[in-house]
């Protein structure tokens, strides 16, 4: 008796330490940034600028804009949980082939920005890029982009704004979502700070909703994001399945790249 009560305690013991541990360590487990230095020289093979812009809390955000000659408009990316501008800007340069200038910008922490990490935070920075290209481009003419992590971003401003439409690579339908999958003997919906209910802001998305996401995808479950897929209300919307496509290389297989051409090879909006 007393043996398991002793296995009794040292299991549940063992239970709260794991619990603390994905409380206190959140963070390291969401966010896997690269900072780089701020005399770093970024390096494309198409025209671009960086952006530096400020928000009201004094986090400094950096961030690259591709240009293209007569553009019909901008793509606003959000990219993934790992790395920093030099690689994403390795990625996203390719959307110039679609005449569509680039924004794509570090979240705090990430490269050359700056700032305090939080969900809200994140919210409110990619408004104030938003912002900042509304003020150059129409708002029918932003494509908002977002990528893995950065699909939650994208959703909760395309739910606030008006873009042209929304592309969403591997997206989830919440960090919960995600979380309850990996560890699922924990109470996670109590243990997140970071919830991105990505399921919720698409409720109120009235533009185009594409998704891509490969069958293999073993970060993202494509369950999840089939999940996500079949709440949106909205009828304008299309899923593209990439057979053997996993977390990163979808833009390695056709479904995707016949996809993504379709999507972004429109007439311009007059």
């Amino acid at each position: 008796m007393r043996s398991a009560k002793r296995w009794a305690f040292l299991l549940l013991g063992v239970y709260f330490l794991l619990a603390s541990m994905i409380y206190f360590i959140q963070e390291k487990l969401i966010f896997l940034p690269s900072k780089l230095a701020d005399n770093y020289e970024y390096k494309f093979d198409v025209p671009f600028e960086e952006i530096n812009l400020n928000s009201k809390d004094g986090a400094k955000l950096n961030a690259i804009r591709f240009r293209c000659q007569d553009p019909k408009g901008v793509i606003l990316y959000f990219h993934g949980n790992a790395g920093n501008l030099a690689r994403w800007g390795e990625i996203t340069q390719s959307f110039t082939v679609f005449n569509y200038d680039v924004v794509v910008m570090d979240y705090r922490t990430y490269g050359k920005s700056k700032g305090r990490l939080s969900e809200s935070a994140l919210y409110d920075d990619g408004q104030l890029f938003y912002d900042y290209v509304s003020g150059q481009y129409r708002e029918e003419e932003i494509v908002l982009y977002g990528r893995s992590l950065g699909t939650g971003i994208a959703t909760r401003l395309a739910a606030q704004n008006s873009p042209g439409k929304i592309i969403l690579e591997t997206p989830y339908y919440s960090l919960i979502d995600i979380g309850q999958k990996k560890f699922p003997y924990l109470p996670v919906k109590w243990l997140l700070k970071y919830e991105f209910n990505s399921y919720e802001y698409v409720q109120n998305i009235s533009c185009p909703i594409i998704v891509f996401h490969g069958s293999n995808d073993e970060v993202i479950p494509l369950e999840s994001g089939k999940r996500l897929f079949e709440s949106i209300p909205n009828t304008d919307k299309e899923f593209y399945l990439i057979p053997g496509g996993r977390h990163n290389n979808l833009a390695g297989f056709e479904a995707y790249l016949s996809g993504i051409s379709k999507t972004l090879s429109t007439a311009r909006i007059e």
